[in-house]
C-alpha cells in the first residue's frame, strides 16, 4: 500500500499585518491557497490513503474560509477515490466533552475515517489496518487506547496518533493538551506510527515519524524540513515528499559593530528579490557589547513591500539571546512560568501546594476556554 502522510496544517492560521486583495489577511490566504496546491499534487502522486495526523485546522472553532477549502478538497479526494484517514490533534480538538467538534461536519464524507471522540478507533482499507488514536483530554487515556489495540496478523499495522514523542521532550511546544507518548504508545509492534504535532519533519524510532507541518508556521521552525512523507509500511520504506509552502529563508548575520549603514548592510545581505510576494525572510544584527541603533520605520520600506514578512533579530551584549517577537509568543511555558513564580513568594510548603494545584487548574482551564472563545 502506498500512503502520504501529512499533519499540522494548521488551516486558519493568521500572521502579520499584510492583507490580500480581498482585505483577508495574506499568510491566512496563502496556507489556504498552499494546502490546496497541496492536496492537487498528493492526488498526482495517486496514493491508496491520504494520513492526515492531526491539527487539520488552526483552532477547535475554525474559520468559514477554512471550511470550505477543507470540504471543496475533501471533494477533490473524493474524486479521485482517495480515502483520507485522520484524527483530531491538540490545536482542533474540543477541548471538553461538551463542545462539538469541527469534525462532525467533515466525517460525514463516506470517504473520511475520522477519530475525535477520545476514543480508539480502528479503520481497514484493503492490505493496512489503521490504529487512530486522537489527541486525548489526560495522558493516561493514550495509554488506555492503546491497550485496547489487538494487532491484525494478515494486515500492516500503522498507528495513526498526536503528541510529543519522549525522545524529543526538550522541544516541547508548551501548547494546550501537548502529552508525550512513550515506548508503550511508539511500540514496535506496528508497522509504521504516523505522527503529528512536532513540526518538523523527523525520525523518532525504526518505525516512527512526524511528517512534520507543510507550512513554516513560525520563524523557530526556519531549519525544519517541510512537507510529507511517501510511505510503504509493508516494504516499511519511507521517503520525503515534497509539497507547495511558501519560502521561509534565514538571511545570516550582520556585524553592527563596524561602521556603515545598516539598513545599506541588511539590503545588500538580502539581495535580489524574485519577485514573490510569499517569502519571509530573517535577518540577525549582532551588536555584540555596543549599543543597540535603531532603524527608521521607513528604512526597509522597499524590501519589506516586496515580501510577505520580514523578521530582524536583535542579538547584544544585554540581551544575550534574539529577541522574541510576537509570533513566537505562544511558545511560552506559562505553567512553567507559574511555577517559577510559586518559589519566589514568601509561603509554607502547605501553602504553596494548596496555591499550585488551585492556580494550575485555573491556569489550564481558562486556556484552554480562551482558545476555544477566540477560535
Amino acid at each position: 500500500m502506498k500512503i502520504i502522510h501529512i499533519a499540522d496544517t494548521h488551516l486558519g492560521r493568521a500572521a502579520f499585518q499584510k492583507l490580500a486583495e480581498d482585505g483577508s489577511n495574506l499568510r491566512e490566504t496563502l496556507i489556504y491557497e498552499n494546502f490546496s496546491s497541496a492536496i492537487e499534487r498528493i492526488i498526482q502522486e495517486r496514493p491508496d490513503v491520504l494520513v492526515h495526523a492531526g491539527d487539520l485546522f488552526d483552532a477547535v472553532k475554525p474559520k468559514t474560509k477554512a471550511y470550505t477549502v477543507t470540504l471543496e478538497c475533501l471533494e477533490w479526494l473524493q474524486e479521485a477515490g482517495i480515502p483520507l484517514v485522520m484524527i483530531a490533534g491538540n490545536h482542533s480538538m474540543q477541548k471538553t466533552q461538551h463542545t462539538v467538534s469541527p469534525f462532525e461536519v467533515i466525517a460525514r464524507s463516506n470517504t473520511v475515517h475520522a477519530a475525535y471522540s477520545f476514543r480508539y478507533q480502528k479503520v481497514e482499507l484493503d492490505d493496512t489496518m489503521f490504529h487512530l488514536v486522537p489527541n486525548m483530554l489526560c495522558p493516561e487515556d493514550y495509554h488506555t487506547a492503546c491497550r485496547e489495540i489487538e494487532i491484525s496478523g494478515s494486515h500492516n499495522n500503522v498507528l495513526v496518533t498526536h503528541g510529543l514523542a519522549d525522545s524529543i521532550r526538550d522541544r516541547k511546544l508548551s501548547t494546550v493538551a501537548e502529552f508525550e507518548l512513550d515506548s508503550e504508545i511508539l511500540s514496535d509492534k506496528f508497522d509504521y506510527i504516523a505522527l503529528g504535532h512536532y513540526h518538523g519533519q523527523m525520525q523518532v524510532a525504526p518505525n516512527a515519524w512526524y511528517s512534520g507541518s507543510i507550512e513554516h508556521l513560525t520563524y523557530g521552525e526556519i531549519a525544519d524540513k517541510k512537507g510529507g512523507l511517501l510511505v510503504d509500511p509493508g516494504r516499511h520504506e519511507v521517503s520525503h515528499f515534497p509539497l507547495v509552502r511558501s519560502p521561509m529563508r534565514d538571511c545570516g548575520v550582520i556585524d553592527c559593530t563596524q561602521e556603515g549603514d545598516i539598513a545599506f548592510a541588511i539590503e545588500d545581505q538580502i539581495g535580489l528579490l524574485d519577485g514573490r510576494n510569499d517569502q519571509m525572510l530573517q535577518i540577525t544584527l549582532d551588536f555584540k557589547d555596543q549599543p543597540v541603533k535603531a532603524l527608521s520605520p521607513d528604512a526597509l520600506k522597499d524590501i519589506r513591500d516586496q515580501v510577505l514578512d520580514l523578521k530582524i533579530r536583535v542579538r547584544s551584549k544585554e540581551t544575550e539571546r534574539a529577541v522574541i517577537q510576537q509570533q513566537d509568543l505562544h511558545a511560552i511555558d506559562y505553567v512553567r512560568e507559574f511555577g517559577t513564580f510559586l518559589q519566589q513568594r514568601p509561603m509554607n510548603e502547605a501553602q504553596r501546594a494548596a496555591v499550585e494545584k488551585c492556580g494550575l487548574d485555573t491556569l489550564k482551564t481558562v486556556t484552554a476556554q480562551h482558545l476555544e472563545d477566540t477560535a
